[in-house]
């Protein structure tokens, strides 16, 4: 389980953040090559957010989201000399004949497209509450892909957030944590960009 270290003073949560999607490099002169340690660290630190939205109901997608970032994870360890990127620990383990990695990145990227666009609403729509963004965002997302099993525990989750007003409260200071978020949420989508056009190519399917 990642660690929820304390909000310093006049900080924010994104300031506790182990890797922020921030400090992530995109190398768009190598095919937008993402670095698969840093990209899961950042990912791996996101996950302390359902810790912040405070409810047991959380625990399952965040649990979802860690179990696949321990899929690409192991394949790394597996294979180094071929995982220094996301896109060539993909490609290597394909060529290997597997795929346990590259279906954990497929929902890895999923659901973080989800929390970025649950996230992305919520600064776009000042009068929405949380609950209404996040099940907007899982209808754009996620719930295509669920099973009728699934489902319930998610939309038991979007019921589970707290109001606008005490999950900015539990960000830290507010003005500040609007304006970090927008930044990371500006990083965050574009590496859920290059991933999903990459998933998209023939060369990454299986």
């Amino acid at each position: 389980m990642a660690f929820q270290a304390a909000i310093p003073p006049g900080g924010t949560w994104f300031d506790t953040l182990k890797k922020s999607f921030v400090d992530v490099p995109v190398n768009s002169s190598h095919d937008n090559a993402i670095p698969t340690s840093d990209f899961l660290e950042a990912a791996e630190s996101l996950t302390t957010l359902f810790d912040l939205l405070g409810s047991i109901a959380f625990t399952p997608v965040k649990n979802d989201m860690i179990g696949n970032i321990k899929k690409v994870r192991d394949r790394q360890l597996a294979a180094p000399g071929d995982s220094f990127t996301i896109q060539s620990l993909v490609l290597g383990e394909l060529k290997a004949k597997k795929h346990t990695a590259a279906e954990g990145l497929l929902w890895l990227v999923r659901g973080l497209d989800f929390t970025s666009q649950a996230l992305r609403h919520t600064l776009q729509n000042p009068d929405t509450e949380l609950a209404t963004s996040f099940r907007t965002a899982y209808t754009g997302t996620l719930k295509a892909h669920h099973s009728f099993l699934i489902k319930p525990v998610f939309s038991a989750a979007m019921s589970a957030t707290p109001y606008k007003k005490d999950f900015y409260v539990k960000l830290g200071d507010e003005e500040k944590a609007k304006a970090d978020m927008g930044k990371w949420l500006d990083a965050l989508e574009r590496q859920v960009r290059v991933l999903k056009d990459f998933q998209e190519r023939k060369e990454a399917k299986w």
